[in-house]
């Protein structure tokens, strides 16, 4: 994909995660890793309407610390530099940075993800399909004001091991191989957190046993692998 391609895709996974409804207005945050430079992201802009929007509007920063900075952020690489970056553009680049196998990051306030968020749980083995984010749960980051490095630190430390994580007080970030899979992951995590949140008004929610738990994580090494 060209630069322009990968910015439209950007918007578009924006566009997307609004009209799927894990996401209002400005609220959220979408990235990809440049397809040709593994030290630079495309990321939405700050407050910014996104039907709005323009592929132009997209921001292309550097991972790179030391560089120039714009806005307070890593050096934006023309001709993407009209635009401030997403005021949480510090989590988009540390996740990059820390986990090589990150291609695309979407943040949401998704509205079940974040009711649980805001007090703090964290979701259990439930259901099976928590295992999608790598463990036997996804955790909840502590609390830290957005777009800081507070905020990094701590997400960075409830996705060790995982590709998914609640944020106290805010919401969720997901990250896939792709913008496609990291948008589905969201759904899905959103969609998890409802059926959560409904289980609990019946009362504790019943968990699978851990041994189940390693079990379908092995399963989930080849789940949805089309063989031909």
């Amino acid at each position: 994909m060209s630069e322009s391609e990968q910015a439209s895709a950007v918007l578009a996974t924006a566009r997307g995660m609004n009209a799927c409804g894990i996401n209002r207005g400005s609220a959220g945050n979408v990235s990809v890793r440049h397809e040709c430079r593994p030290d630079a992201f495309f990321i939405t802009p700050t407050g910014l309407d996104y039907d709005a929007c323009t592929s132009d509007d997209m921001v292309l920063l550097s991972t790179s610390g030391d560089s120039h900075s714009l806005g307070g952020a890593p050096n934006s690489l023309a001709p993407f530099n009209l635009r401030l970056p997403s005021s949480e553009w510090r989590f988009h680049r540390d996740i990059y940075l820390a986990r090589p196998e990150a291609g695309a990051i979407v943040h949401t306030h998704s509205s079940f993800a974040t009711a649980l968020a805001c007090q703090c749980v964290a979701v259990p083995a439930f259901h099976y399909m928590v295992a999608r984010f790598g463990g036997d749960d996804v955790r909840c980051a502590a609390y830290a004001t957005f777009g800081t490095q507070a905020l990094s630190d701590a997400m960075l430390l409830a996705l060790r091991e995982r590709t998914a994580c609640l944020m106290a007080h805010h919401g969720m970030v997901v990250f896939g191989r792709d913008l496609e899979q990291a948008l589905a992951h969201a759904v899905e995590l959103e969609t998890l957190c409802e059926q959560y949140w409904r289980t609990l008004q019946l009362g504790d929610a019943k968990l699978l046993p851990a041994e189940e738990m390693r079990h379908v994580l092995e399963k989930f090494a080849g789940y949805g692998q089309q063989q031909r």
